[in-house]
């Protein structure tokens, strides 16, 4: 099975420092959208696991939230593709939670769904520091993009769980995963 883990938020779509509250406000990072696509044309099993704090600090509500969703994975579908799975945490950061990232229960939750030990080397995209944590506690093999956070994260020259990989976007992820030998392979 060919699972991929994708942040959301300056990710798949354009990050905002008031959060996106709503679908109007949900935006396309420009290429992620075919890069879902292509992806999942290949074989691979898109799932996304995304902190939404927002729910928690009551900025939106659960229909909100659905109806963004609904409008992204509307998208990925017109252009070809399909996100299998959304993994969120609703909590504020008071709240300590484990599945907020960048602690590891949204990816427990996933290696729990697909009935899997750990997540060694499933392909892990995120623009946060926060999400290479999370994700390098279950073995992901970590990517980190430009876009969104990304290259504040880069700016700050903070140091980079150890493999991090660095692409420009969601696209160039895309480009260089698909020219690896073992992504090649028939899924």
């Amino acid at each position: 099975m060919k699972l991929l883990i994708l942040d959301r938020d300056g990710v798949i779509n354009e990050d905002r420092d008031d959060y996106v509250k709503s679908p109007d406000e949900w935006v396309p990072v420009p290429g992620s959208i075919e890069a879902i696509a292509r992806l999942h044309r290949e074989g691979w099993r898109v799932l996304v696991a995304t902190n939404q704090s927002a729910l928690g600090r009551g900025l939106f509500d659960m229909s909100t939230l659905n109806a963004i969703h609904l409008k992204m994975q509307r998208a990925v579908h017109v252009a070809g593709g399909r996100i299998d799975a959304i993994f969120f945490c609703p909590h504020a950061p008071e709240d300590h939670c484990d599945c907020r990232k960048p602690r590891p229960g949204l990816f427990r939750d996933i290696a729990r769904r697909f009935g899997l030990e750990d997540l060694r080397d499933v392909p892990c995209v995120g623009d946060t520091l926060r999400d290479l944590q999370a994700a390098q506690a279950l073995g992901c093999a970590l990517h980190l993009v430009r876009s969104g956070k990304g290259e504040r994260v880069l700016a700050a020259q903070t140091a980079l769980p150890e493999g991090t990989r660095v692409h420009d976007d969601l696209a160039a992820f895309a480009d260089w995963l698909l020219t690896q030998p073992a992504a090649s392979a028939a899924a």
